[in-house]
């Protein structure tokens, strides 16, 4: 580790932003821990997210281009994609709201998972338990989009495991079409397992990002738990996409540091590189931050998680008579 972090003693991305950066980081990882907690102390009935994913997700959240309608981007994003939202200023409170099922719970009413996110002012389509699904229909939002024109694009993540559906090769057939390509930045977060299975016993291919190859697609494969190629190689990928209206497959080699979900235990991994952890190292290596400042942001964010969690758990939980609600699209009660 020590290693790795003296050869980040200089950065290209101005102090200013990584220190943003490292706020949001510390940010999505203290509330994912806090949910953790919570479903441990039978706040929640189910946990899954994405700690160790945070140098990526963060890098991509600062540079969307937010905002409702086909001028600005659509997110079709997975169950890890927390830090995503929050470097875009999503309030941690829902997602807490979320874990205890309280009827104050903005995205389903306390009727959901934890992190199944939406925002219809931010282009954030309702996040699926489903595996891969948002592959699929990542393709509508980004032939609106062609057809618009402008600088808005579709942006789309999901696992490596989940490529295996035909979903993820709908989405490249669709995408790479000769004279009708569309404005999709299709993302892979590759953690080398699928629940429990692998990576290596299921893909005969060494690149995930190889595939785009046969389809003419530009792809690229990187260090999702480095920041600084991480944001570069958004910055760039985003950049193709908006200009030249075509897609974009990009692999990140990212970690999973408590497992799949609660039902694998959701205990911390040591074995996984933690992309905080190394981030901080080159931080104070290049003298950016010192280690009493990032302590003291943990332990301010630590007070603030644990107190939103404690204001949560007073909240009351839905009401049985709401179970029928949004069946369909603004229809209350019963159905027949």
């Amino acid at each position: 580790m020590e290693e790795r972090s003296l050869k980040k003693s200089k950065f290209r991305l101005e102090p200013q932003l990584l220190v943003q950066i490292h706020n949001h980081m510390v940010q999505a990882r203290v509330l994912e821990e806090r949910l953790i907690r919570m479903y441990k102390q039978s706040d929640g009935y189910f946990w899954i997210g994405g700690p160790g994913e945070e140098a990526f997700n963060v890098s991509l959240g600062l540079q969307v281009k937010k905002g409702q309608g086909l001028d600005y981007d659509y997110l079709h994003l997975h169950y890890r994609s927390g830090a995503i939202l929050s470097a875009m200023g999503l309030h941690p409170l829902g997602a807490l709201r979320q874990m205890k099922n309280t009827a104050t719970d903005p995205y389903s009413g306390g009727r959901n998972f934890s992190n199944h996110f939406s925002k219809r002012e931010w282009n954030v389509v309702p996040i699926s338990s489903t595996i891969e699904t948002q592959y699929s229909t990542a393709i509508g939002s980004a032939i609106a989009q062609r057809r618009k024109g402008g600088t808005g694009i579709t942006i789309v993540n999901g696992g490596d495991a989940g490529t295996a559906e035909g979903d993820f090769a709908s989405c490249l057939i669709w995408s790479s079409r000769p004279g009708a390509e569309l404005p999709l930045l299709i993302i892979v977060t590759n953690n080398q397992w699928g629940i429990s299975t692998p990576a290596a016993t299921q893909h005969g291919d060494k690149k995930i990002s190889d595939r785009g190859q046969a389809f003419g697609i530009r792809s690229q494969t990187i260090n999702g738990n480095d920041v600084e190629e991480a944001y570069l190689s958004i910055q760039e990928a985003m950049q193709y996409v908006r200009t030249e209206r075509k897609p974009f497959l990009l692999e990140a080699r990212v970690s999973r540091l408590y497992g799949h979900s609660s039902a694998t235990g959701c205990n911390f991994v040591t074995d996984e590189e933690d992309s905080l952890a190394l981030f901080e190292s080159q931080l104070k290596a290049a003298g950016i931050m010192s280690q009493k400042e990032i302590s003291e942001s943990k332990e301010k964010l630590n007070a603030e998680m644990l107190e939103m969690s404690q204001r949560v758990k007073q909240e009351p939980l839905p009401d049985a008579s709401t179970i029928y609600d949004f069946t369909y699209s603004k229809q209350k009660g019963r159905y027949w």
